[in-house]
């Protein structure tokens, strides 16, 4: 395959045995195709950019993928091309009249696995829209593809895994159950009184009518306490009325990263969860990719759904209203902030950090570049937590 990424199986990343024993896979893809079309609204994206793509590769000064391999494969336009080859094939009547005058590209097996290799080796982040002259938003035909491509069954294993705990197992992506979920907030608040000594702190659990219920990555409950440590001290001292639900309590939507229809299923989720216990705003931890699935929520369940509030925005709001007391002694030292791609690449949430970080910081400076121009951590796009590709981000 020619991949820097190499493992002893077909593709770079681990799939389930079903995706290697699938037949007919490159029919099966096009009645996906067409199916996708029909019922959503990426043939509108497809048609123009299928249309317009000219493959300057200006895109490619901004990639730090191909920055960094100088492979023509790693070109955003190179890659979207791939896609964009088997969308003028099969679904623009002027190549279908044209492969039937001539011998034109068929869709194989072979093709397909070069995708699969191709588009996990983005990681989505979306920085490259902005040096293209005719605005082609290649992280979303990255996403588009990995969607087909799920529906022939190519997922990496830790995502599908994940996926599927989330949807039909214990109920979130970490398979932590909540008799561990509760453990671990009990802990938290000892360690409120026997660092802090603040006994007041509490992790509320399924309070009915709390005007937030709280979601975030639920690993942040095992691998990331301080996070959640922080979360709970702002909403104690503004008096936010908050509360963790237990039938639901995983921001994470693996969804963003390959497929709309289990995107759509894990917000319609936290949506359930949070009209369970009667709430009304959907309060987001510091996941990047937690928060712009969030922000799907009205996407999918309407404009009368819950509100999405990142913590970063609640605790700004906050400060400005004078609710967060603060230490006189700053924190020492230069501190920089990376903007996430999921929440910024947009120009969402840019200045809120900033903002705070410059009253508790001495000396805050930004990185370059910054805010939607940032370089993506390599993380995005879901990579992060595809083990056997780790050598390669």
């Amino acid at each position: 395959m020619g991949s820097i990424m190499s493992t002893n199986h077909k593709y770079a990343y681990y799939v389930e045995k079903k995706a290697l024993e699938l037949t007919d896979r490159p029919q099966k893809f096009l009645r996906a195709f067409a199916a996708v079309l029909h019922h959503s609204n990426y043939g509108l994206a497809m048609d123009v950019y299928t249309r317009l793509s000219a493959k300057c590769s200006r895109c490619a000064a901004s990639c730090q993928l191909y920055q960094s391999t100088e492979k023509t494969q790693d070109i955003p336009c190179q890659r979207s091309e791939l896609l964009f080859r088997i969308y003028r094939r099969y679904f623009t009547k002027s190549w279908i009249l044209r492969v039937r005058l001539s011998n034109g590209f068929e869709l194989t097996d072979e093709y397909l696995d070069e995708m699969a290799d191709a588009f996990y080796r983005c990681t989505a982040c979306r920085r490259c829209k902005y040096t293209c002259p005719i605005g082609v938003d290649h992280g979303l035909v990255t996403h588009l593809a990995r969607w087909l491509l799920s529906e022939i069954d190519v997922i990496p294993k830790a995502l599908l895994a994940a996926t599927r705990e989330q949807l039909e197992g214990v109920g979130n992506t970490s398979a932590i159950p909540v008799p561990a979920l509760k453990d671990t907030c009990e802990f938290l608040e000892e360690e409120f009184r026997d660092i802090f000594h603040v006994s007041t702190v509490k992790f509320p659990m399924d309070v009915q009518g709390a005007e937030y219920v709280f979601f975030l990555a639920v690993s942040d409950y095992l691998l990331e306490p301080d996070t959640l440590m922080g979360n709970a001290a702002v909403m104690h001292v503004t008096g936010g009325s908050w509360t963790i639900g237990t039938g639901n309590y995983d921001g994470i939507n693996y969804g963003l990263f390959y497929s709309d229809r289990m995107m759509e299923r894990i917000v319609n989720n936290v949506v359930a969860e949070v009209r369970r216990l009667r709430g009304k705003k959907i309060p987001v931890g510091e996941c990047g990719h937690a928060t712009r699935s969030a922000w799907f929520v009205p996407t999918f369940c309407g404009p009368d759904a819950p509100e999405v509030v990142n913590c970063m925005e609640y605790a700004h709001a906050q400060l400005l209203a004078g609710n967060i007391p603060l230490r006189k002694e700053k924190i020492k030292g230069r501190v920089t902030y990376h903007d996430p791609c999921n929440i910024t690449r947009t120009g969402r949430l840019t200045e809120e950090p900033r903002e705070i970080l410059e009253v508790i910081c001495e000396e805050y400076v930004d990185m370059y570049p910054n805010r939607a121009q940032n370089y993506c951590c390599g993380g995005g796009g879901g990579t992060v937590s595809i083990d056997e590709i780790r050598s390669f981000r």
